[in-house]
């Protein structure tokens, strides 16, 4: 038979493996792109989730197309005299806003909790 403190090392162990599980799925985080189009949310990407490259067009005040591939994005074309948003290129860290003023465009990208059950 088992000594005590054996069975209390095995219990302790289990413990911690089951916190430490616990805290990993609870708060996993994701990158999570926002298009807003004049102040609306009209797509929310997670990045984490993107498998292939892709591209969309937005249609506001002037028109944008949207590249999209794992883990980045990007305004590939825009119809704005001045196409900041297409010099800005790639973002992947959310350290800036991607910003078509003149079509009132944002494209903005956060860490934010992912749902248990998506991944």
């Amino acid at each position: 038979m088992m000594k005590t403190k054996t069975w209390i090392a095995i219990i302790a162990v289990l413990f911690a493996v089951c916190a430490v599980m616990s805290v990993l799925i609870f708060t996993r985080k994701g990158h999570v792109a926002k298009v807003v189009l004049d102040g609306r949310v009209i797509r929310t990407i997670d990045l984490d989730a993107v498998t292939e490259e892709y591209s969309f067009e937005v249609r506001g005040e002037g028109t944008n197309v949207i590249r999209v591939r794992p883990g980045a994005i990007c305004v590939s074309d825009a119809d704005c005299p001045d196409r900041i948003c297409v010099a800005h290129g790639w973002e992947s860290s959310g350290g800036a806003p991607v910003v078509c003023a003149p079509n009132k465009l944002v494209i903005t990208i956060s860490d934010e909790d992912i749902d248990g059950v998506t991944f």
